[in-house]
């Protein structure tokens, strides 16, 4: 971490002496503690610490600001919140607002008085709830993920297998902490299989391709936004990296291009995989065999997955598109203080309804087509957003694209486009003649509209709801 080598005794005795730190200061088992800081060593310490108390670690968006921590903090129940001092006012802002936050300890000088001398703790159980991840919100209010450490240890294993990550591997991890995607894959895969990482406090393209660069690792993980900025570092520099063992792509759809080209430039096809806080990881393209782009592989070992109607809930054939579901031992039981909604995405036989439509081919390899609640129902006919914005992506001078449906007195809903331009001559009916080639007449846009950039959360999925309060704001 910026050039220091911390050894696992290191990180272990950190760790040990905040779970001490924590037991002395009154935590009792199952009662929660925030980690709202950014990448750093003392987050890894202080989430084994909690767990070691007995504790149930909450993960904080460091993006977040009062609303959303009055709403987490609130909910989760929060006794107890580690922060860094970048992060401290906004904290400060909510906590008025926070009657059962008790204490708040900053990074650095006040992680370091609060460590104790460590005592010998009973090691949580498998049942043992260990975190509760707050989904990203990316359709509407976040609930918490309770997630065991029975589900975690589940998944890292799966994980560790598919992808043969070993203890001579060294990932760069430079996703925040605070996502499943860092934590939950990018820390546990390490601390399983006692390898190494090379932690950034953030991604920075010029940072990371330096790391590439020096040929000590041998994994990086990341979400398409660093994959294009990657490309774009690659394009101002006279060297490539040389080939590492393992690209990574997950939390949002990497376009074909992005994948040809970086295949092209840095020597490796990159392995898209799917998950979600609920879960964590899925499904992942084969490590040996082939990769498809546009396809998130196979389940991981121990889990299945299968493609159900919306309606009825009967599977479907192979090539239909309906909703994603769920199952195995990486399943969470349930959402936080949110038994209906439990209730709502489980069948009794332990499928959970990921809430994301696709299909599965003949070859076993799944599709994603996007949220079942951003199908467009136009006319009549079913819309999928992502088919749409595959069509568009490909048009010479689109940069991104996403599309929604807005209401339509004629056609119930409409398919409207909110499109990033690369290049400032392209029109809109351009864009649209393009689509011809590709789409049926009902499933091209009817609108496209050219905004400045996309709101994104912080993994670099694209908020649809506010792309569509956008539009509708933008016709008032």
């Amino acid at each position: 971490f910026e050039g220091e080598e911390i050894p696992y005794q290191r990180l272990c005795g950190r760790a040990e002496g905040f779970g001490a730190g924590l037991a002395a200061w009154g935590l009792r088992p199952g009662e929660r503690v925030a980690l709202f800081m950014g990448n750093h060593p003392d987050l890894l310490a202080a989430y084994v610490g909690t767990h070691l108390a007995g504790g149930v670690v909450v993960p904080v968006n460091t993006q977040y600001r009062k609303g959303e921590l009055v709403h987490i903090f609130g909910d989760a129940g929060v006794r107890l919140c580690l922060t860094d001092e970048e992060r401290k006012p906004e904290l400060e802002r909510a906590r008025g607002e926070l009657p059962e936050l008790e204490a708040v300890i900053e990074a650095g000088a006040g992680f370091e008085d609060f460590l104790a001398e460590p005592l010998s703790e009973e090691m949580p159980r498998g049942e043992d709830l260990a975190v509760i991840a707050y989904t990203s919100g990316t359709t509407g209010r976040s609930k918490g993920a309770m997630l065991l450490h029975r589900n975690l240890v589940a998944n890292a294993e799966a994980v560790c297998e598919a992808w043969h990550w070993t203890s001579e591997d060294t990932l760069l991890l430079a996703l925040p902490l605070f996502h499943t995607h860092g934590l939950m894959v990018g820390a546990h895969g390490t601390f399983l299989t006692g390898s190494g990482a090379e932690l950034h406090r953030k991604f920075d393209a010029a940072t990371a391709y330096d790391a590439l660069l020096d040929g000590r690792v041998t994994m990086f993980f990341g979400v398409p936004t660093m994959y294009t900025r990657l490309l774009r570092e690659a394009e101002a520099r006279d060297e490539c990296p040389p080939p590492i063992r393992l690209y990574v792509s997950g939390s949002a759809p990497l376009s074909p291009q992005a994948f040809e080209d970086f295949g092209r430039l840095f020597g490796e096809r990159i392995l898209e995989r799917y998950g979600m806080t609920e879960t964590v990881m899925n499904l992942t393209n084969p490590y040996d065999g082939e990769r498809k782009p546009g396809t998130v592989g196979r389940p991981f070992p121990g889990q299945e997955a299968r493609v159900v109607d919306v309606e009825t809930r009967e599977p479907l054939a192979d090539g239909e598109i309906g909703e994603i579901e769920v199952r195995g031992p990486n399943v969470f039981p349930g959402y936080w203080n949110r038994p209906d909604a439990t209730e709502e995405s489980f069948d009794p036989e332990g499928w959970f309804a990921t809430g994301d439509l696709g299909s599965v081919g003949e070859d076993g390899y799944f599709t994603i087509s996007g949220r079942a609640k951003e199908l467009i129902i136009s006319g009549g006919y079913n819309v999928y957003p992502r088919e749409v914005e595959e069509a568009i992506e490909g048009c010479p001078g689109v940069s991104e694209v996403a599309v929604v449906g807005l209401p339509d007195p004629e056609f119930g809903e409409r398919v409207v486009a909110a499109v990033v331009r690369e290049d400032p001559a392209l029109t809109a009916e351009k864009v649209t003649d393009f689509c011809r080639e590709d789409l049926a007449g009902y499933k091209k846009p009817r609108e496209v509209v050219f905004v400045e950039e996309l709101p994104r959360n912080a993994l670099g999925k694209v908020l649809k709801h506010r792309v569509r309060e956008g539009l509708s704001e933008s016709e008032e």
